[in-house]
This record gives structure tokens, C-alpha cells and sequence, in this order.
């Protein structure tokens, strides 16, 4: 009780509690945003007329609603609203939620929304735990997250829950709720008769990337920092640009979007675009990431991507790693921006990846195919005496290239594993190939068209 009490006189304390928390909608007449949710005849808005909230994920961005709308939920539907955490709570805790809401059941008849923020936080044993509390509906579960369920949920939670997706909010939908608060004299700051002009709301909302809480954030130190000025004045850009910190780039290097941004960096460079892969690099470099990782990418692409179209591209990414590791930052994203657009505007070619697929393949298929004779070693008399090495060609006294004969073992004779592209140096390597495999088997396939002979 003493707890309550000291929790309720911190949130009648505006010094103590954030603005997004005082403006925490309580309505759904109050929520912005989401109207694929809870727009007219929308699943939420039937469920809330119905009485029938579900189990729920709640999936999406920070500051999109999620901890609100289940606040919303459960005051719309009458039943006990429990936060969780998932990053400080424990099994046992979560136990003795379902016990208690059990009993509410029970003897008042009384529902319990058992609210699991960040519940990608919990590990399999913890989400096992919800389980069998959520299939017999003696919690409705709602776990908020802004990990892809897919795969930061075990499947039989996801399969008890209806997964949702909230959107960050469009600039207009932040822009009204920025109003509600200058204009709100009991939550929010409508009593501190401080003039915030169109143009500084505008640009909070449009810096806010749709997460609600980091605009309530910038807009009340933007306000308390025009009212401590001497004298006091009014809001504007430059106060809002002096007093509120830069939005923190949306990138977590252990979840989703992580992933996201190094996919886009890697199309970018498989796309030939020099400017949308610095971009990615940079987007990534900026937000934290290390750039030994990125460099680790950018090797791997130089020989998955491109290959012997240009095998420089192998060497001056690995020249950037070496170079990044003797310079450190600032100077490395030299070589770093090098590395990046050389790979991107390099030509393409995947055969050498492809080239993979085939002999691991007929090495399973065939097991360990013994070693044609006339390849094998011959160090000594008895393996001569066997046959070892007879009739092997030695290529250097016949041109280079000893035509017609077999180095793969008989029964792959004739198989192609590496089909060069028509890219770069691999053109050229492609004509001369043909035409050596040409001589080898005249019924093979030659240069085609455009394409010159290495001579």
C-alpha cells in the first residue's frame, strides 16, 4: 500500500514523471494511430465491443502504443491489468500472477491481462511457463515486442496468440498528440504558458521517425529549455535543435533490424549501387556497429558476388581490413568507403558460388571415387610396378594444355561444375574455358556470340 501511494504522488509530480507517461492515452477515443486495428469494424474494435480480447503479440516499432494499447484494452474490458517485465522478472513471479489470477477467476469472476513487455526478453523455459495459463484463458496474455515473433517467440506462444503489427505513427498522428499535450493543463503542459510555434512541432514530429514517446520526450525539454532561458521565450527550431538530442538511428545490432540493414547493404553492392551500399555502411557504422563486421561482409561479397569477374575486388577488400586494422576510426572509413563502392560498381558474377554445389554434391552421391592411375603418386618402384602415373601428360611439353586428357576421376569424366558468366574478366575466361574444354570434347560447346578467344 505504502508503494501505491508514493507511485501515485510521483505521477501528480510533473518533475517526476515523463510527459509520455502523464499523456498516456486511457481511451480509445485518446489513441492515435493504428487504424488498421482499431478503425471502424477492425478486429480490435469488435473484440473491445464483443468483450473478447484475446491473447495478443503486440509487434512494433518503440513509441508506437503498444504498452498503451494494452492498458486501453484492459480498461475497456473491465479486468485486472498486471505489468511484467520480461527483463527483471522471474519464473516464480510469473507463477504467482497466474495463481492470483486464477483465483480472481475464481471467486470474483474477475479477468487478468497479464502484460509482458518486452516478452522477446524471455528465454523457452520462461515463455513455457505462460502456456498452460494462456491455452485455459486464466490470463489473457499480451506480450509486447519489438523483435520479429517469428523469431524471438517460441511457436507453441505464438500459436495461443493473435500476433498484431502497430506502424510508427505518420507525422500528422504525432503532431496532434504533441497539441493534446501543450494543451492539456493537468497532464500535460498546458499550464506553463510557454508559446510553441507551428514550424517547431512540425519538425519534432517529422524527427520523431512515428515513435510517440521520443516527441513527448524532445517537446517537454524543448519547453523546459525555453523557460529557463532569461528571459523566457517561445519554441522554436533552434530551441528544439539545442535541447532535445538526436533521434537514436533505429538500428539494434542483436535483433531484426540489424538484419534488415546488412541485407541492404548486401543488395545494394549486388545491385551495383555505390550510393544506397554507403549509405547501409554508413547507417550501420553510425548507429555502433563494428566495422571489423562490416569489413567480414564486404570479403565474403567480394568473392560470393563477384569473383573472378574481378579478382581485385577480393584484394582490396581484404587490403581495407588490413588498412582498417592499422588505422582505426576516424581514418579507416577511408578505406572502408573504398572497399564499399569498388565492390559496388565492380561486375557480378555468383559461378564461383554455384561452382560449390556440384562436387559436394557428387562426393555425396559417389563417395571417395578412386584416384584415375595416371594421377596418382609414384614415389616408389612397387607403385610404379602397379601403374601409378603411366600415361600421365605433362601440359608444359605440349603448349600448356595436354588436350584429351581426364583429370576427373571416370565416372564424373566430362562433369562441369564452374560455368563462367559473360562479366568482366570472367568473359574472357569464359571464351577461354570453352575453347579448352572444346578440345577436350569436340562435341562442347564454343565461345558464344561476341565472345573473343583468349588467344
Amino acid at each position: 500500500m505504502t508503494d501505491d501511494l508514493f507511485s501515485r504522488a510521483a505521477d501528480a509530480d510533473h518533475d517526476l514523471t515523463p510527459l509520455a507517461d502523464r499523456m498516456r492515452p486511457r481511451t480509445v477515443d485518446e489513441f492515435e494511430g493504428q487504424a488498421h486495428l482499431l478503425g471502424e469494424g477492425r478486429f480490435l474494435t469488435r473484440a473491445i465491443a464483443a468483450d473478447r480480447v484475446p491473447s495478443l503479440i503486440l509487434w512494433g516499432p518503440p513509441g508506437t502504443g503498444k504498452t498503451t494499447l494494452a492498458r486501453v484494452l484492459a480498461a475497456h474490458t473491465g479486468a485486472r491489468f498486471v505489468p511484467f517485465s520480461a527483463v527483471d522478472g522471474t519464473v516464480k513471479q510469473v507463477r504467482e500472477i497466474i495463481a492470483r489470477a486464477a483465483e480472481e477467476r475464481a471467486t470474483r469472476r474477475r479477468r487478468t491481462i497479464l502484460f509482458i513487455d518486452e516478452i522477446h526478453r524471455f528465454n523457452k523455459a520462461q515463455q513455457d511457463a505462460l502456456l498452460p495459463a494462456a491455452e485455459r484463458g486464466v490470463v489473457t496474455l499480451i506480450g509486447a515486442t519489438t523483435e520479429n515473433p517469428s523469431f524471438s517467440v517460441i511457436p507453441a506462444l505464438i500459436s495461443r496468440c493473435k500476433v498484431l503489427t502497430l506502424e510508427p505513427l505518420d507525422p500528422g498522428a504525432v503532431e496532434r498528440i504533441l497539441r493534446r499535450a501543450l494543451a492539456d493543463c493537468d497532464r500535460g503542459l498546458g499550464d506553463l504558458g510557454i508559446e510553441v510555434v507551428d514550424e517547431a512541432i512540425a519538425f519534432i514530429a517529422g524527427r520523431s521517425r512515428g515513435d510517440a514517446r521520443w516527441a513527448l520526450s524532445a517537446l517537454d525539454l524543448s519547453v523546459r529549455h525555453a523557460r529557463e532561458a532569461d528571459p523566457p521565450g517561445a519554441v522554436d527550431v533552434p530551441c528544439v535543435e539545442e535541447a532535445a538530442q538526436a533521434k537514436a538511428l533505429l538500428y539494434d545490432r542483436a535483433g531484426e533490424e540489424h538484419y534488415n540493414v546488412v541485407s541492404a547493404f548486401i543488395k545494394s553492392l549486388r545491385g551495383s549501387d555505390p550510393d544506397a551500399a554507403l549509405y547501409w555502411m554508413f547507417r550501420m557504422l553510425e548507429a555502433g556497429e563494428d566495422p571489423l563486421f562490416v569489413l567480414r561482409r564486404m570479403v565474403i561479397f567480394a568473392s560470393e558476388d563477384i569473383g573472378n569477374a574481378d579478382p581485385r575486388a577480393l584484394q582490396v577488400a581484404v587490403a581495407a581490413d588490413a588498412a582498417f586494422q592499422r588505422l582505426g576510426m576516424p581514418e579507416g572509413a577511408f578505406p572502408l568507403a573504398q572497399a564499399c563502392t569498388y565492390l559496388a560498381v565492380a561486375p557480378k558474377s555468383n559461378a564461383a558460388v554455384e561452382a560449390i554445389a556440384g562436387p559436394r554434391r557428387d562426393i555425396r552421391e559417389h563417395g571417395p571415387l578412386p584416384v584415375p592411375l595416371h594421377l596418382r603418386n609414384a614415389p616408389t618402384g612397387l607403385m610404379k610396378d602397379l601403374g601409378y602415373g603411366d600415361g600421365y601428360r605433362y601440359p608444359h611439353d605440349e603448349g600448356g594444355f595436354a588436350s584429351g586428357e581426364i583429370y576427373l576421376p571416370d565416372a564424373l569424366a566430362r562433369k562441369r561444375y564452374y560455368l563462367p558468366r559473360s562479366s568482366g574478366l570472367e568473359s574472357q575466361i569464359r571464351a577461354r574455358l570453352a575453347r579448352l574444354r572444346g578440345e577436350n570434347d569436340p562435341g562442347e560447346g564454343h565461345p558464344g556470340p561476341g565472345e573473343e578467344e583468349d588467344k
